[in-house]
């Protein structure tokens, strides 16, 4: 996806064969399932499913030659990998021109490979970006419970703390602050969901710089370099290419 693009509504005149853009938005999401890398324009391009305009089009042709030219591109699992659940979990704040929502994005591991991921605009529009990240946080320690909750039905025992990485300074000292005041009230329920896992030793929240957050590729558009880099830290190989 272009950087400097920003798709919104009724950004160019409509495209004239919005059935066939639903279409093959509907076949992009079921491709997200094993390729993490479309995830992120796919959410984008699904925004405009009622009414596609030329330009919405041409960002999707665009996702479609790069399918075209990555056929070998998927995720590799270890075979060695530990049991042990990272997560990374990033927000960009007022994103959507339309709406000025926020996007959240996480990105867990079990050990060195990549297990789930998920790119969504949030429901409600944020007053600050440590409140969109702690709405981003609160969705992937829910992700954790379940994976835990999983791993569990799986006959495979897992007690020690998942942990979780965030670049939000503000997002972690409300984390960890006990005391509820005036400026986090509105979003006192996401600090109660982030903070019952926290005291309950389900996972450990931890600082990442914002250069090794991999889920970056889940929130917005990279240049190039950045992408192909995230791509390698997620476990993204093209069998294709000389190692």
């Amino acid at each position: 996806m272009v950087k400097t693009n920003h798709l919104h509504q009724n950004d160019s005149e409509l495209y004239h064969d919005p059935v066939s853009y639903r279409q093959l938005v509907g076949r992009l999401l079921y491709l997200t399932n094993t390729r993490l890398d479309i995830t992120f324009v796919v959410q984008q391009l699904m925004q405009f499913m009622v009414v596609p305009t030329v330009l919405h089009h041409k960002a999707m042709t665009r996702v479609l030659r790069y399918i075209k030219g990555t056929p070998g591109q998927g995720l590799l699992y270890s075979p060695t990998s530990t049991i042990q659940i990272k997560g990374f979990s990033d927000s960009d704040w007022a994103t959507c021109p339309d709406t000025r929502k926020s996007i959240s994005g996480y990105s867990m591991f079990l050990g060195d490979s990549l297990v789930s991921w998920k790119s969504k605009k949030q429901n409600t529009v944020s007053r600050s970006s440590s409140e969109a990240e702690y709405r981003a946080l609160a969705i992937a320690s829910c992700e954790i419970q379940w994976l835990i909750y999983l791993l569990n039905d799986f006959q495979v025992l897992y007690k020690h703390p998942a942990l979780l990485y965030c670049d939000n300074n503000s997002a972690r000292y409300i984390a960890a602050n006990a005391v509820f005041h005036e400026c986090t009230k509105h979003v006192e329920i996401d600090c109660h969901v982030i903070r019952e896992r926290l005291n309950n030793k389900l996972l450990h929240l931890l600082p990442i710089s914002t250069s090794a957050q991999v889920a970056d590729i889940m929130t917005k558009p990279l240049e190039p370099t950045l992408f192909k880099n995230n791509l390698s830290k997620l476990g993204v190989i093209n069998i294709h290419l000389p190692a």
